[in-house]
């Protein structure tokens, strides 16, 4: 089965802003005549409102807005001729747009990304309805997607990130009210936290390779411009030059601790409001990373619809540094973009001062009862509790470690057998490689427990 994102990818033409800012920074026209020559092919192989790259109107949108770009960089050294046919594709862009919102199927960053396309072009064309119409989606989503903590609704650190580049970008367009900014300044809050003190990002949830823009470097080091750009536009330099410090987003359910160049992030939440299409049954996982030494890491997403075996393996539990019961996930899975039955999460106790961070959460799904206790005494040592309770009779209890290195082995201490096994890890949308996981199991009548420790001592 095919995977119709590596079409839509490209066909969303950020690869040619490149090329507009080669001229830009050059001066080299040759930059440009490659431009007019792939979207000429294009305007010649996709007739409007025909063929896939007209399917999703998120990538009408944002093909125009890599559009504006160049056409700001280097459109009005174009021949007139084909600056007129561009134009008109321009403006057709906005009509596919204006009467193809995502507002009954993917009302999430698609309709983000269409509302500030249709306020761009709205500018662009001085067309009145197609800046009042994306501005007022800018605003409505701002406030629908954006919890009170500042975290993204879908429960992934990418798609965080995603919308607040489309939130920022709207900002300098459109010069939005106090309501919107603050939510911007949480936003920025919350993203501070999670990249913590390499200023890296994990992959918490899910993450399909997109971005609104095209940076350079590796794809965890993305949010650094993002970072930079809030910091500009909120006055929070602060941002740049202070480092984060341990937090509980409450709504989110995030749980961030932070001790000099350690940093822990704990789900300590729901995996997301149903259906939770790019949430990951990951309830009460963690990720730790110490300097530039990833210690336990979330293994990623690798595919959406390419292969559903992979595509379930990669959000499932056994992908996650938790516990699973009798081989089932937290939640059901039900398409690629769908789960059911949801747990249910409770926070028990969160604590934080100089000495120690403690959580204490709870993790309820299918009959069952999941406590974790995480305690990082400062500044080394991380002590972490399991108890599982539930219906009688025998049960397959396995508490799952994805390292980040085999060297990460040495620092997790555990109780009970363990075996290090191979196991896959993604980084990049559409490429897996293998990794370490270290997994214990238990077969065992209920309440039990299990204990782990992680050692950072030099």
């Amino acid at each position: 089965m095919g995977d119709h994102k590596f079409i839509w990818e490209l066909n969303r033409h950020q690869h040619l802003v490149l090329l507009a800012y080669a001229y830009w920074f050059t001066g080299d026209a040759t930059n440009l005549t490659e431009i007019q020559a792939q979207l000429e092919t294009w305007f010649a192989q996709n007739p409007y409102g025909r063929g896939i790259n007209w399917a999703s109107a998120l990538e009408v949108a944002l093909r125009t807005l890599s559009w504006l770009w160049v056409y700001h960089l280097g459109g009005e050294q174009l021949p007139n001729h084909f600056r007129d046919a561009w134009l008109q594709q321009l403006y057709r862009h906005g009509c596919h747009i204006e009467n193809n919102l995502s507002l009954y199927f993917s009302r999430n960053t698609h309709l983000l990304g269409e509302g500030l396309a249709l306020h761009a072009l709205g500018l662009f064309f001085q067309v009145c309805r197609w800046q009042q119409l994306g501005s007022k989606i800018m605003a409505d989503e701002m406030h629908h997607q954006v919890r009170p903590d500042g975290s993204h609704f879908e429960q992934s650190t990418c798609y965080h990130v995603y919308a607040l580049d489309m939130f920022l970008l709207h900002a300098v367009l459109a010069q939005p009210n106090e309501a919107y900014l603050d939510k911007l300044q949480r936003m920025g809050d919350y993203l501070h936290a999670v990249l913590g003190p390499a200023r890296t990002l994990p992959f918490l949830g899910d993450d399909d390779g997109g971005s609104l823009f095209h940076p350079y470097g590796p794809r965890d080091r993305f949010a650094r411009a993002t970072l930079a750009a809030a910091s500009l536009i909120c006055d929070r330099s602060d941002w740049l030059a202070a480092p984060a410090e341990s937090r509980f987003f409450p709504d989110a359910g995030t749980t961030v601790m932070i001790c000099g160049e350690t940093q822990a992030i704990i789900r300590a939440g729901s995996i997301g409001a149903a259906p939770a299409g790019h949430s990951h049954a990951d309830a009460l996982s963690v990720v730790l990373r110490s300097g530039d030494q990833e210690i336990l890491i979330d293994p990623g997403t690798y595919t959406y619809t390419g292969d559903a075996h992979w595509r379930d393996w990669f959000r499932g539990t056994a992908a996650h540094n938790t516990v699973r019961i009798d081989g089932f996930d937290q939640a059901t899975p039900a398409g690629p973009f769908r789960w059911t039955h949801l747990p249910r999460i409770t926070v028990l106790n969160w604590s934080t001062d100089a000495s120690s961070d403690l959580l204490d959460v709870e993790c309820r799904f299918s009959g069952f009862t999941h406590r974790r206790r995480v305690e990082f005494q400062k500044p080394h040592t991380f002590e972490i509790e399991d108890s599982i309770e539930g219906p009688s009779g025998e049960h397959d209890i396995e508490q799952f470690w994805h390292l980040g290195s085999p060297e990460a082995r040495s620092r997790l201490i555990v109780e009970e057998p363990a075996t290090l096994e191979q196991s896959w890890r993604s980084t990049t949308f559409g490429e897996k490689h293998p990794a370490p996981l270290l997994r214990v199991h238990r077969r065992s009548r209920l309440p039990t427990r299990l204990r782990a420790r992680i050692d950072l001592s030099p």
